[in-house]
């Protein structure tokens, strides 16, 4: 298995993906893990090789992936996630004769906004996504939305090298928790709507900022986000917080901008009116069935493969977006908020189906099976 995070060191969906996915493929395959940074206990980490310490970050990252390839000879398969450790599946696969699965958790031509942060790395993190991609034995979509973008995107790719299998969650982990001694902590008051994510233009968080100025009088606005793709996205970020502020009085908004450890962020998500995920481009999702194993609704753009997770007018509501009308999604998007502030019974309602829809539909015992299955198929060529 190759990736760019493991734990401690995880800080987005692909990252919780593969901590899941390997706990549950080790009840039934030997699993090696590879991964960026520091040692570990139970994962071989390489880190950036000195050389390129002053390095374009894409340089860096190409640095670690063939040190993966110099550490994997000898294994039956490779496994790699985002495009980080998709040249070290490639090139592995090459040299060491074997299968090499990718797992598509986002696509570089759909986030063009990634030139902001890696220059002209972000050229190369393109070369390095199709040339592993055209050239992957399988590749994992993990929504119906992300292969029809896969094929969009590579249409050298044969169709029926694509298969759908979708993120999980653990809702043994991700459930509701009573306790909500962190509001207190954190500041935060009730009626509240709840962000989590790092601060990238996919996640639209701007978008959401601005939203919030519409939102009814009472709903507090809680951000969990931190990590900005660039210093530059770091302070616009600020600046529309602090127009927000300015606009809707000093306690309209809580930014926490630490990462909360599991125990505190459930939490959070449990006492929220809604999780609010704005995303511009969002494949599946995986902190949206978070927070529905938290029985939190959901309101989200209808984007990638967010259907597919959050169900319109049941589990949540979903908002149309439209990259040319940025106004109209952002006050759509406040009416659904709204909508559910002046109807917390109908919140409570959607978020106990949207646990129940995590429940049996998302498990990653499943999932792994079904990865399991997408390896043999591999294996046969």
């Amino acid at each position: 298995m190759l990736t760019r995070e493991w734990p401690p060191d995880i800080y987005g969906g692909a990252g919780v993906h593969v901590e899941h996915l390997v706990q549950q493929l080790r009840r039934s395959i030997e699993v090696d893990v590879h991964c960026f940074g520091q040692p570990r206990p139970d994962a071989q980490a390489h880190p950036v090789p000195a050389a390129l310490a002053d390095a374009n970050p894409a340089l860096q990252t190409l640095g670690v992936d063939l040190a993966m390839v110099a550490a994997t000879d000898g294994v039956d398969l490779l496994h790699s996630h985002t495009w980080y450790a998709n040249l070290a599946g490639h090139i592995g696969g090459l040299l060491h004769g074997v299968p090499h699965v990718i797992t598509a958790h986002s696509l570089e031509p759909l986030r063009p906004w990634k030139a902001e942060q890696l220059g002209g790395g972000y050229r190369v993190s393109s070369w390095v996504e199709r040339t592993a991609y055209e050239a992957a034995s399988r590749i994992i979509a993990v929504s119906h939305g992300m292969r029809a973008d896969v094929l969009a995107a590579y249409p050298s790719v044969a169709p029926d090298r694509v298969v759908v299998v979708h993120n999980g969650i653990d809702t043994a982990v991700y459930r509701p928790d009573p306790d909500d001694s962190v509001l207190t902590e954190l500041g935060i008051r009730r009626p509240y709507v709840l962000f989590v994510g790092r601060i990238t233009r996919q996640k639209g968080i701007v978008h959401l900022l601005s939203a919030a100025r519409r939102f009814a009088d009472d709903v507090q606005l809680v951000l969990c986000a931190s990590s900005p793709d660039t210093p530059e996205l770091g302070a616009e970020t600020a600046a529309a917080v602090d127009r927000l502020r300015e606009e809707r009085g000093p306690e309209c908004v809580v930014w926490i901008k630490e990462q909360l450890d599991r125990p505190r962020l459930i939490q959070v998500f449990s006492h929220a009116l809604a999780f609010a995920c704005p995303s511009v481009y969002e494949p599946l999702g995986i902190v949206n069935l978070e927070a529905m194993a938290c029985e939190t609704a959901v309101v989200a753009s209808a984007v990638g493969g967010i259907p597919e997770v959050v169900v319109d007018g049941e589990t949540g509501l979903l908002v149309p977006y439209d990259a040319d009308e940025p106004r109209a999604f952002e006050h759509a998007f406040a009416d659904a908020i709204n909508v559910l502030a002046a109807d917390p019974a109908r919140a409570r309602v959607m978020g106990a189906r949207g646990r129940a829809r995590a429940v049996s539909d998302f498990s990653w015992e499943a999932i792994a099976d079904q990865t399991i299955e997408v390896y043999r198929a591999a294996l046969r060529g």
